[in-house]
């Protein structure tokens, strides 16, 4: 598969007019997949997990994210938190993750599945490993894909452990009902008391990914003191200018789930916060089996542009609305990233 993203004219008119002065010279992608095709299982797990991020890429390795990044923020300077991707084998996935590591001092996640041994969470996080990314298609393959809880996933001998040694955790919550999931909260809740010495990033803002997703969980959220969350391939401005008001512009980091975020699509949800993301006609094969695709026809597809400048956009939309300064900017796009990891040196 072809590294890098293919810019169009339109691309080139939004970065310019919209985004290229908004963002700041540098910043931080907090949240980003990087596997080969090889890794791939011949029968993925993909048990509770939507099938279009795969439609997108196949593979996306080191070189395909340096590629990308120049090619999405011409005059930036862009880096990342690395991690593999959760559906493809984890052995092979955390070797090359810990080999780019050594090679480029970037943090990194160490993928887990619900029965690894904590003692290998343990040595991963001793020998380069910043934290754990656990994944809900790696709960016990006895529960079912609409039943899975936190901890099923991410039971708390890992969460021990890495408690213990001031680590990360990278979480993907599960559940039809998203943030609103009164479990999730209660579990999420437990998590932040409990365990005081690591970091927890909850990743997409709970997957809230239409209004309807928040329900009124930041009436419990805006009382944590430790957790932290990631915008990462969300579009929905009402959900980042929520999460932004109600725990503060220090609380929030930006990541953009390369590769999916080469999409060529749009987002928009119905009355009931089901989302849909609108694909020119095409380009993606057959569409038609998954629920969340839409297409559009030609031309109006030619001014269709990435998911990465949609979720950008969205963003820009909330920090208007709550008129953030460039300083919160800088915060939310470079700060806290550098701060939580250590990474400070890579944003001089």
């Amino acid at each position: 598969m072809a590294m890098g993203i293919t810019v169009t004219d339109y691309d080139r008119e939004v970065y310019e007019k919209e985004l290229r002065d908004f963002l700041p010279d540098k910043f931080i992608d907090c949240h980003i997949h990087l596997w080969k095709k090889e890794f791939n299982p011949v029968v993925p797990n993909r048990r509770g997990l939507v099938s279009w991020p795969k439609m997108v890429a196949e593979d996306c390795t080191y070189e395909d994210m340096v590629l990308s990044y120049e090619q999405f923020f011409p005059g930036k300077q862009v880096t990342a938190v690395l991690m593999g991707d959760p559906p493809a084998d984890h052995k092979m996935s955390n070797a090359y993750i810990k080999e780019l590591h050594d090679k480029t001092g970037l943090p990194a996640f160490y993928l887990t599945s619900w029965d690894t041994p904590a003692e290998e969470v343990e040595y991963a996080l001793k020998n380069g490993f910043c934290g754990i990314k656990p994944y809900l298609n790696a709960a016990p393959p006895y529960v079912p894909a609409k039943e899975i809880r936190i901890f099923d996933f991410l039971p708390h001998e890992h969460l021990e452990v890495v408690d213990r040694l001031g680590g990360k955790v990278m979480l993907h919550i599960a559940r039809d009902l998203r943030l609103r999931d009164p479990l999730n909260i209660v579990q999420l809740m437990e998590i932040e008391k409990r365990y005081k010495n690591m970091q927890l990033i909850v990743a997409h803002i709970g997957r809230a990914y239409s209004p309807q997703d928040l329900g009124n969980a930041f009436d419990t959220l805006e009382t944590t003191e430790n957790m932290v969350f990631d915008f990462t391939a969300n579009c929905c401005e009402e959900a980042i200018e929520e999460c932004i008001r109600r725990v503060g512009s220090k609380r929030l980091l930006f990541g953009s789930d390369l590769p999916i975020i080469k999409m060529r699509m749009y987002r928009r949800t119905d009355e009931t916060g089901f989302y849909y993301n609108y694909v020119p006609r095409g380009m993606y094969g057959d569409v038609s089996a998954d629920p969340h695709m839409r297409e559009v026809d030609y031309p109006e597809a030619d001014r269709i542009t990435s998911f990465m400048y949609e979720e950008l956009l969205a963003f820009k939309g909330a920090a208007r609305a709550l008129k953030l300064t460039d300083s919160q900017i800088e915060d939310i796009m470079c700060n806290n990233t550098a701060r939580i990891f250590g990474m400070e040196q890579f944003v001089k």
